[in-house]
């Protein structure tokens, strides 16, 4: 079982946003350890309340809010941003 991260028009303007140091650390996380797992739900939480269903992940001072579809083995990020302002 292979993994696919695609990326929604939003959460790629936010990465765009960030330090190049910091892109990387999160796009490796992603493809590094996300693409490559069986089951992308170990190493995130679900969130709860408005956002119930969506899962984070977090690297350093960062969230990146996703949508697994298990049906077509597709990890949608849906956001990418400090923890402080993530959850706005």
């Amino acid at each position: 079982m292979a993994w696919t991260v695609k990326f929604s028009d939003f959460a790629e303007k936010q990465l765009k946003k960030l330090d190049r140091s910091i892109q990387k650390q999160i796009l490796d996380y992603l493809y590094d350890r996300l693409e490559a797992c069986k089951n992308p739900r170990h190493f995130g939480h679900v969130l709860k309340g408005d956002k119930w269903g969506l899962w984070r992940y977090r690297v350093r001072g960062f969230r990146i809010i996703c949508d697994i579809k298990d049906e077509e083995l597709i990890i949608l990020v849906l956001a990418i941003g400090h923890r402080k302002e993530i959850y706005k």
